[in-house]
C-alpha cells in the first residue's frame, strides 16, 4: 500500500485545539487513510482522550506517542555528497517504483543507526518511521526481499550514494552465504555515514 504522500513534518501545535505543544509534552499522532492518501494528525494529550471518548470518530491506521522537541535550527551547509537520509527523501519524493527496494534498505539503514524510530503498522507491506529529532514521518513499503535480492539492492544503494548514474552490476553472481556477509559488511559500513 504504496501512498505518494511519504513523509509529513509533525505540527507545532495541537490540529483539534490550535495550542502550541510546550517542549517536552507528551502528544499523540494519527495517520488516517483517506481517498488523497494519508493524513497526519498530532493532538495534545487532552485532545486525544476527547477524541478516544466520541464514538463516531473514526478509527486512525496508526498512531503513536511522542514527546515534542523544538525543531533543530536549519543547517549551516547542506552536504556535497547525498547521506543515506538525504537519498532517502529524495527516492520517497520521486516515488519512482523501481527504487522501492533501496528505499526499503536506506530505511532499514537509518533505523539501525536510530535516525529513524518503527511506528506501529497494521499493513505487513507498509513500514512506518518516525525521524528522532524532528518528528517527521516517513513511510516505505516492504517489498519482502529474499537473501538473493541483497546484493543486486546493495549494488543500487552503493551507486546511488556515491553519487553514479548507473550502479556497476558485478560479472558472477556471489554465492548465498556470500551475499550474506556481503549484506552485512555494507550495513556495518553504512554506520559509518
Amino acid at each position: 500500500m504504496q501512498q505518494e504522500w511519504n513523509i509529513k513534518s509533525r505540527s507545532e501545535a495541537c490540529v483539534a485545539t490550535g495550542r502550541p505543544f510546550r517542549e517536552g509534552e507528551l502528544f499523540h499522532t494519527a495517520l488516517f487513510t483517506t481517498k488523497e492518501g494519508f493524513q497526519r494528525v498530532d493532538l495534545s494529550e487532552e485532545a486525544w482522550v476527547a477524541r478516544a471518548e466520541d464514538p463516531a470518530a473514526a478509527a486512525p491506521f496508526s498512531s503513536w506517542r511522542s514527546k515534542f522537541e523544538p525543531p533543530a535550527p536549519p543547517a549551516k551547509e547542506a552536504l556535497q555528497r547525498d547521506d543515506a537520509e538525504g537519498m532517502l527523501r529524495r527516492l520517497l519524493e520521486e516515488n519512482n517504483p523501481d527504487h522501492t527496494n533501496a528505499r526499503y534498505l536506506l530505511a532499514v539503514m537509518l533505523e539501525r543507526k536510530r535516525v529513524l524510530r518503527p511506528q506501529p503498522s497494521p499493513d505487513k507491506g507498509t513500514l512506518i518511521y518516525e525521524r528522532a529529532g524532528t518528528g517527521e514521518t516517513f513511510i516505505v513499503s516492504d517489498p519482502d526481499l529474499s537473501l538473493s535480492d541483497l546484493e543486486k539492492v546493495q549494488v543500487e544503494v552503493s551507486a546511488l550514494l556515491s553519487g553514479l548514474s548507473e550502479p556497476h552490476v558485478p560479472a558472477a553472481p556471489a554465492s548465498e552465504p556470500d551475499q550474506v556477509a556481503s549484506a552485512e559488511d555494507s550495513l556495518k559500513s553504512s554506520e559509518a555515514l
